[in-house]
Parts: C-alpha cells; structure tokens; sequence
C-alpha cells in the first residue's frame, strides 16, 4: 500500500484530509528523513496498522535501516514518557514534578541519529499523544539546534494529518458492520 492507496481508502468526506497527505507527501522544508520519519512516527503514534503499512511502504525507502530504527525508538520511547509526564503535568501535586521517573530511557543518548532528527520524530509522536510537557521540551530542543518555525509546523502538520487518516480509517472500519445491519 502507498500514500496513494491510502488516500484512495479515505472516504469523500475526508477529501481534505487527502489533499493535505498529498501536500505533505512533497514537503520541502523539512530533509527526505526527516519527513519520512516524521510520517512514519506518527503512523507509529496513531495505532493503525493499515496506515502503518501505507505510510511505511511509502516513506521506509527514504530512511537507513538506523534511521528506521531511530523512529521506532522515538515511538516506543514517547509511548511510555508521553503517558508518564502528561500525568506529571496534569496532576496538580508538585510532589510528583521532583520525584525521578525511574523509567529507562537510555536509548534517547544514541538513538543512531542525528539528534535534530530523533528530537522531531520524538516531537511529532508527543503531538499525536498530546502531551503538552514532551511538546514544550522536544520543541525547544529543535528551537535551540537551529530548525525554524516552519520547519516544526511541518512536523506537526505532518502529525495531525496522518493520525487524522488514521482515525477515520479506523472509524469506517468500526462502522462497515453497523452500515451493513441498517442496508
């Protein structure tokens, strides 16, 4: 499956959502691997596996075999840290805020990666969790390694259309029983 099979599969309704894949698909701002990343990580991110195969069969050829690894590990990695410091952030005791997290993240030191990359990657997983504490830290990262504004839009705009896909896919899925009973 393609970017293209996969935006054959949305239906009409999501017709921006298409025509943003599209858009987003030949965005410049951004290097081949970082977009790639960023699309492959956020397809990680949103949890289905159709638009996991679609986008990493449209986007794996632009990455090393490290660099694929380094997105799998900016995916498995912002699962776990996305969870724990959302709750930090959220819970209003400010106990929590000075207790170590006591999780393992070393992979975070040597990720195989150029850091710039693994931090975006870690950024746009961290948008599809939506973990505002991961967001602030992961984007002053990118901020102070020189990346622009837009360079992080595109990032995130890349984030939110793929989980967008994502979603819709799975909620046709969810509903082709339902609209088959009522037909």
């Amino acid at each position: 499956m393609s970017i293209d099979t996969l935006k054959d599969r949305l239906p009409d309704y999501a017709r921006d959502c298409k025509l943003n894949l599209s858009s987003l698909a030949s965005e410049q701002l951004l290097s081949p691997q970082q977009k790639a990343g960023s699309f492959i990580a956020a397809a990680l991110a949103a949890n289905h596996a159709a638009t996991t195969r679609a986008v990493v069969d449209a986007f794996a050829g632009e990455l090393t075999p490290e660099a694929l690894n380094a997105v799998k590990i900016a995916a498995t990695l912002m699962a776990m840290n996305n969870i724990y410091y959302r709750f930090v952030h959220l819970v209003h005791a400010d106990d929590y805020k000075t207790l170590p997290a006591k999780l393992r993240m070393t992979a975070m030191a040597k990720p195989g990666v150029d850091k710039v990359d693994f931090e975006l990657w870690s950024l746009v997983v961290s948008a599809v969790n939506g973990c505002g504490m991961c967001l602030e830290s992961h984007e002053k990262v990118l901020r102070d390694h020189g990346l622009s504004a837009e360079q992080i839009q595109a990032g995130i705009r890349i984030a939110a259309t793929v989980h967008a896909a994502a979603r819709t896919l799975a909620a046709e899925e969810a509903l082709m029983p339902a609209l088959a009973q009522a037909a």
